[in-house]
């Protein structure tokens, strides 16, 4: 799903709930279900959202919404995309040490 919103800092979570078309109260639960979104609040506790937040939105919204993804489910695919995203970091710093080496040659 793309969501469409303009360029800034940080979401507010009317805007965040009307660009994935769901409540507001969904966007919340899912605060509370999947440890992965921390929003900013200030300190009257209204929540700020920013672009990595939205990220992880649209994969939670993807995996439950358009899936069909049970919250457990979800919360198991996270982990294991998760888990790919650590592997792919370290090879790609094996690549970039090997690169190093070779050009060293």
């Amino acid at each position: 799903m793309h969501v469409d919103l303009p360029e800034k800092l940080y979401y507010s979570i009317g805007e965040i709930s009307e660009a994935f078309n769901v409540n507001a109260s969904l966007i919340r639960f899912w605060e509370k279900e999947f440890e992965i979104l921390k929003p900013k609040k200030n300190s009257k506790g209204t929540r700020r959202y920013s672009s990595i937040d939205i990220e992880k939105l649209q994969t939670i919204h993807h995996l439950v919404k358009e899936k069909g993804y049970t919250l457990d489910g979800a919360k198991e695919q996270l982990k294991i995309l998760n888990k790919n995203f650590e592997v792919i970091k370290k090879l790609e710093k094996v690549k970039s040490n090997l690169i190093n080496i070779r050009n060293e040659l």
